[in-house]
């Protein structure tokens, strides 16, 4: 099993934006990620598409877009314009989910959905074939730097027979509280993507912090 691993610039120095992008580019990472945040659906606001179309101007990895926003219908197909490559979705922001990843995919990203901490991943069950990804948040969604929330790991293993036993194509992904004392052992449970943020980041050598995280047993 490949692992990925998305650095999320909700923790990078927006003053040297493009300077810590070039820090993705040159490391071993895999997609960049971008944290959406409307201050309604989370209790804070990141950025939107201004940012978005200049970090894309300088990304040369897939930008890994997750929209933690209410009614994101409304702007599927201007991410797409921005640089969004994969587009995900917070299954409790989506009144029609299967329309919402359709037009995701039919407009040539790739489609996610995520679950906060304490959605049950059973809510996946009948949306799995139309996805290519599922993010579980593994801290409750808002901020950067919080601590891992333990009980991810249940839902990780449920999560991930459902996608063997449906024999899916379905990444895995992991945010929140991911760092080099666990990446290991995500990547045993069945996770394919790591974001980090803080962990990376924060640390003096980030490029260093990303091979470790990629290639952690």
């Amino acid at each position: 099993m490949k692992h990925f691993v998305s650095p999320s610039l909700l923790a990078a120095d927006f003053g040297n934006l493009a300077r810590d992008v070039d820090i993705v580019n040159r490391s071993v990472a895999d997609w960049i990620h971008c944290d959406i945040m409307d201050g309604v659906f989370v209790p804070n606001i990141s950025f939107g598409f201004p940012v978005i179309e200049q970090i894309k101007k300088v990304a040369v990895k897939p930008l890994d877009v997750h929209l933690m926003i209410v009614d994101p219908d409304r702007y599927i197909s201007r991410f797409l314009e921005a640089g969004a490559d994969i587009l995900t979705v917070q299954i409790e922001a989506c009144n029609h989910l299967h329309r919402t990843v359709s037009e995701v995919r039919r407009l040539g990203m790739k489609a996610g959905v995520a679950l906060n901490p304490h959605t049950p991943v059973s809510l996946l069950r009948n949306i799995l074939p139309y996805i290519d990804m599922v993010l579980i948040m593994t801290v409750n969604p808002g901020f950067g730097g919080q601590s891992f929330i333990m009980e991810s790991y249940n839902k990780i293993a449920e999560l991930s027979e459902m996608i063997r036993t449906g024999k899916y194509d379905v990444l895995i992904e992991v945010d929140g509280g991911i760092d080099t004392s666990n990446a290991g052992k995500l990547f045993d449970a069945g996770v394919n993507v790591l974001v980090a943020g803080s962990s990376v980041f924060g640390s003096k050598d980030p490029s260093a912090t990303i091979r470790l995280l990629k290639e952690a047993k």
